[in-house]
């Protein structure tokens, strides 16, 4: 939740930028300065209550299944192979994304709603204004929309970023020693592989998301690979790396220092 709050912008950013129609031909800089122009600075933390939401439901959710399993095989049969990583990293994607799914689901309508025009905007007050709404105005299946899209997002994601994250600092460990320099190239490596992997999944799961019709994820990647072509499959690349990046560094060194005061303090 801490690393979110710096890295919102870049999130908010994306998503415009995967919701822009065919014709839309602009770049970050662009999209950026397009939020500030209309919404102000503040336009650019839109949502930031979802997104903190979805950390404490989906993050903690992944996290801690994918440590908890990790230690456990490692005690049993000893430290996984890259491929015993990959697997454990999908697994705990896709119990935490169906748990984040409601939180999911506010974040991308939340941070959609400024380009939408005026008469048009959901106007959620927060989070859970928006989880009541959701829930009282469409049903509460509406809050798991585009689970399929979002879990086979996360498991994606998942056996990328926590996987290859593992392997990298375990091999990138007798070069660099221990430390945030260590933890910075691997998680740029990670961030790199990840994105590259799921971003077209991240994409269509964005535009199921903020649909109002309910198209299904088959329906909405024919649609963007038929009108707009298949690079439009890896729109907002940018801004997701440089979200997913300094967000991974970011988590891990405020989880090991939290770790350090709990166990110094709270044990």
């Amino acid at each position: 939740m801490m690393a979110t709050c710096i890295v919102q912008p870049m999130d908010l950013t994306k998503t415009r930028m995967q919701l822009l129609g065919p014709s839309a031909r602009t770049s970050v800089v662009s999209v950026v300065k397009g939020i500030v122009k209309t919404e102000g600075a503040r336009g650019l933390y839109q949502g930031l209550s979802a997104a903190l939401f979805r950390q404490a439901t989906y993050t903690t959710a992944r996290l801690g299944i994918f440590n908890f399993s990790f230690d456990k095989y490692k005690e049993a049969y000893g430290v996984p192979t890259f491929a015993g990583k990959l697997l454990l990293g999908t697994l705990a994607g896709g119990v935490g994304a169906f748990v984040g799914t409601p939180a999911e689901v506010c974040l991308i309508r939340m941070t959609a709603d400024g380009r939408l025009p005026a008469e048009q905007r959901r106007n959620y007050r927060n989070v859970f204004n928006a989880l009541g709404r959701i829930t009282r105005e469409e049903g509460v299946r509406t809050l798991w929309r585009g689970t399929g899209a979002t879990v086979s997002r996360a498991m994606v994601v998942n056996a990328a970023q926590l996987g290859t994250y593992s392997q990298a600092r375990q091999m990138l460990l007798s070069y660099l020693g221990e430390g945030i320099l260590l933890h910075f190239s691997a998680s740029m490596v990670a961030g790199l592989v990840t994105v590259a992997a799921s971003q077209p999944l991240d994409v269509v799961k964005t535009r199921v998301q903020n649909a109002s019709d309910g198209a299904g994820q088959v329906r909405v990647f024919m649609d963007v690979v038929k009108k707009e072509g298949v690079p439009a499959l890896w729109k907002g690349f940018l801004p997701t790396y440089f979200k997913i990046g300094p967000h991974t560094v970011l988590t891990f060194i405020f989880l090991e220092q939290l770790n350090a005061q709990y166990f110094k303090y709270g044990s």
